[in-house]
């Protein structure tokens, strides 16, 4: 049995979808297992429905969500004849659940309302594609995942209860019996009261993971619009090249650095049990992709990374006593506290300098509880650089007239500071 993941930018229009149905014709007499994200930008969409909810602004809350409905609502028009009537019914189904909520006032806090309403963007979008595949005769179950994935109440970053989601996931091989090709949703699971949740940042490949690791898949496919995962952003280095072979160690540092490859949670259960995992394009699925597993990779080329809106918060030492382990373990307990990560930290005799992502408002809650044992200061608009297996070329090219105000340096890895001008 695989397991495929398609992400949003896969199932983002009419023609997308069609392209997906024909990847997975190529292997209709194979056991899949597929993943679906919601289509193109809905969840943003979805977002944006939420707050409006969550100000108690009801009529945009409702007027958002209308043009979600007209979307979807399009897609199976353009999609479906044979199967029109039957998932008309169960789209219809979702928004009215969604309408129920917004026709109420807020009374619980924002996670919770987010999750039950940007929840639904997996659940429209799997239908549409499983009706799609059926549409052309590719025989498929649908099965709502919710049903599976036990999670606890922490709305928006669930964790899973793993004892009650393995038993149920090993429930699935009974339709494979039957059938060769199920059709889900990642991101999302459900509490024991039956409230949707989230799983939190890829939360889809997170979730495919888990499915793999349980029913000891042969391997997971992430389907995405490059040619697999390359040694920089296309988009800032055009002659960006791929990666065909990494190991779970490498891409589990690439993505603590800030790659935008695959999220370190996502890697530990296929790395438990060794599954392959493949990143492929799914605009040509002839091309190789990039295989991930536990084999050693050598000689991997330069692997850079660029990190814009960072800010360099610097703690320093009130009393100019040395920071001791006291202090140093009170501020891990604040990072903690306030679910933040420095992409970068440097330790000296009185100062600690952290780099870290530009959220206005997490930094100042970081800035206000250090306040009581460092004096701080912010720097914004700087940019933090890393390198992965650099050399002197790549070095001198890449901090030729740049201001620099923080680098260090690793036999592996090369991380710098600096300002945008």
């Amino acid at each position: 049995m695989k397991v495929f993941k398609f992400g949003g930018a896969s199932v983002q229009n009419i023609d997308a979808i069609k392209n997906v149905a024909n990847i997975v014709r190529h292997y209709k007499d194979e056991k899949i297992l597929i993943v679906i994200s919601a289509i193109g930008k809905t969840t943003n969409a979805l977002e944006a429905v939420a707050n409006a909810f969550y100000q108690h602004k009801k009529e945009e809350a409702l007027t958002l969500f209308e043009q979600i409905k007209t979307t979807h609502k399009d897609f199976a028009k353009y999609l479906l004849v044979k199967e029109a009537t039957k998932t008309e019914q169960q789209l219809s189904d979702f928004f009215t659940e969604v309408e129920w909520l917004l026709h109420d006032s807020p009374v619980r806090d924002y996670a919770y309302y987010y999750d039950q309403i940007v929840c639904i963007g997996e659940l429209l979008s799997t239908l549409l594609v499983n009706a799609y595949l059926n549409e052309i005769n590719i025989d498929t179950t649908w099965v709502d995942v919710r049903d599976y994935f036990r999670t606890d109440n922490n709305f928006r970053e669930a964790n899973i209860d793993m004892e009650f989601t393995t038993e149920k996931i090993h429930t699935l091989n009974q339709i494979f019996t039957q059938k060769n090709i199920i059709v889900t949703q990642g991101f999302i699971g459900c509490t024991q009261e039956n409230e949707s949740t989230t799983l939190g940042r890829e939360g889809s490949d997170y979730s495919a993971a888990i499915i793999a690791n349980i029913l000891n898949a042969e391997s997971v496919t992430i389907w995405k619009d490059v040619k697999g995962v390359l040694n920089a952003d296309p988009k800032q280095f055009e002659e960006a090249t791929l990666l065909p072979n990494l190991s779970y160690n490498e891409v589990i540092e690439m993505a603590y650095y800030g790659a935008q490859v695959i999220h370190p949670k996502t890697i530990k259960p296929l790395q438990n049990k060794n599954i392959p995992l493949l990143v492929k394009c799914f605009a040509d699925i002839t091309l190789p992709g990039t295989v991930i597993n536990n084999s050693l990779v050598k000689n991997l080329p330069p692997i850079i990374v660029i990190k814009q809106k960072q800010v360099l918060v610097e703690l320093t030492s009130k009393d100019f006593s040395f920071v001791g382990e006291k202090p140093t373990a009170t501020l891990y307990q604040i990072f903690a506290s306030l679910k933040i990560k420095p992409n970068l930290t440097q330790m000296g005799a009185i100062t600690i300098s952290l780099c870290m992502d530009d959220a206005t408002e997490k930094i100042e809650q970081l800035a206000l509880a250090a306040a009581e044992l460092f004096d701080v200061s912010v720097q914004k608009n700087v940019a933090l650089l890393t390198i992965r297996h650099y050399n002197t070329t790549i070095l001198e090219e890449l901090t030729a007239n740049k201001n620099f105000i923080l680098q260090q340096k690793t036999l592996e890895t090369y991380q710098a500071i600096f300002t945008n001008k």
